[in-house]
């Protein structure tokens, strides 16, 4: 590992969908410890590209979420100080406090303000000292379900309520020595390690040069990148034509995004027929061959998206065009309903793409990098890297994973799936 980075361990957690009873799909989150206060109290966290804070429970809150995990003690750290959002001491007489309501894709945060010591990475922990926001109410979803205690902010510094509650930008202005990036690794494996680097690239978990995209409209705060055009198979879709489509790096979203008024040409060119001669419960469809999604970036760099990665596990029973019934396999796409600016035509690059690539983000040069991402040989386990709620072998439910050795080859095929010829029959969606 390069000098002057430090690496975070993570682990991953499938979280149950049910209805009804029944299991209908998994979430899934990626999580890692860090160190806050004097002495360090020890909190796990999702690295979170799409948002701005260092959030933690407080002790006092009393809400269900906060009770379910480890809370923040300010009053037993030595290096804490109680404050107002602008960085003022709280004074002993003041009734009142400022308070923060932020909001996620599921879920909402309230909470107030202090500054303590946050640390990061072993054996000899990056540590700096910033603005951290205290939860005083969680809702209970998500964060009832998950086993990660906060969520620790990387985006960029338009999506907090200022510079100093950013730990990346407290970290290289507190330590010039260190090189303002990070990069995350997703491993395919339940039991392989997935990892977040500070200070650099982890370039044992590279296989292709980094190739680079300019981050589009940093003043929106999120590490979201220009698309040029999108390619499915042989069929160039239209609706980047005009320059209006991007896409939004995500470590906290499980699933690939896709604006809502293309989703439905998407899922009909990513249909395919299952296998005629196997039953529904004997085809897992990322296993059947279909067409791989190409989003072009600048200077010719294309993102791609495999059948693997976008498919849901199970097929359905659809009606074809001549009325007749047929079993077809499916795209798993969440569909987005964005408003400008930021949408309409906005993708969020979720696990689906972090699984595929090493992506490495610049905030000097306001730009994201992405490498081919090189799994291992052989499945690296360790405690941290052991998934948390891995659902039973073989289950169909979307979400679940792959097994190892599908996973594995997924991971070094340079071009996951290959063209079909044989899965051009048109279905109904």
């Amino acid at each position: 590992m390069p000098k002057g980075t430090w690496n975070v361990p993570l682990q991953k957690q499938y979280v149950p969908v049910v209805r009804d009873g029944k299991t209908v799909a998994y979430k899934t989150a990626y999580f890692g410890d860090i160190e806050v206060g004097t002495p360090g109290q020890h909190f796990t966290v999702v690295f979170d590209t799409g948002s701005g804070h260092v959030l933690l429970p407080k002790r006092s809150c009393p809400s269900e979420p906060c009770l379910k995990h480890r809370r923040y003690d300010s009053t037993h750290s030595s290096t804490s100080a109680e404050i107002k959002y602008d960085g003022t001491p709280l004074n002993a007489t003041d009734v009142e406090r400022d308070q923060v309501v932020i909001s996620f894709g599921t879920g909402k945060v309230t909470g107030e303000f202090a500054r303590d010591e946050v640390c990061v990475g072993q054996p000899s922990p990056m540590c700096v000292k910033m603005r951290v926001v205290q939860a005083t109410e969680m809702t209970v979803d998500p964060f009832s379900y998950f086993s990660f205690d906060g969520v620790f902010g990387l985006g960029l510094d338009a999506l907090r309520l200022n510079d100093k509650f950013s730990f990346f930008g407290e970290m290289v202005g507190q330590n010039p020595h260190v090189q303002p990036q990070f990069s995350v690794f997703l491993s395919r494996q339940d039991d392989g390690q997935s990892m977040i680097t500070f200070g650099g690239v982890d370039e044992r978990r590279a296989s292709t040069p980094v190739r680079w995209a300019p981050v589009a409209h940093p003043d929106m705060g999120y590490w979201q990148v220009q698309i040029k055009s999108i390619n499915i198979g042989d069929t160039v879709l239209d609706d980047c034509n005009d320059g209006g489509c991007r896409a939004v790096l995500d470590t906290g979203t499980s699933l690939l995004g896709v604006p809502r008024q293309m989703s439905r040409t998407m899922h009909r060119l990513l249909a395919r027929p299952a296998p005629a001669d196997l039953e529904a419960s004997e085809v897992d469809c990322r296993k059947v061959l279909g067409q791989t999604i190409e989003f072009h970036l600048a200077d010719g760099f294309i993102v791609s998206v495999a059948v693997e990665d976008y498919s849901r596990p199970a097929p359905i029973n659809m009606t074809t065009p001549s009325n007749t019934t047929a079993l077809i396999c499916r795209s798993l796409l969440l569909p987005t309903d964005m408003k400008a600016p930021m949408g309409p035509k906005l993708f969020i690059w979720g696990e689906p793409v972090l699984h595929r690539y090493l992506t490495v983000y610049d905030q000097a040069h306001n730009r994201v990098g992405f490498s081919l991402a090189k799994q291992p040989d052989a499945v690296e386990t360790s405690s941290e890297g052991s998934s948390v709620g891995v659902p039973p072998p073989g289950p169909l439910v979307a979400g679940a994973p792959l097994p190892v050795s599908e996973a594995s080859q997924a991971g070094k095929s340079s071009s996951a799936t290959s063209d079909t010829k044989n899965a051009d029959t048109v279905v109904r969606v």
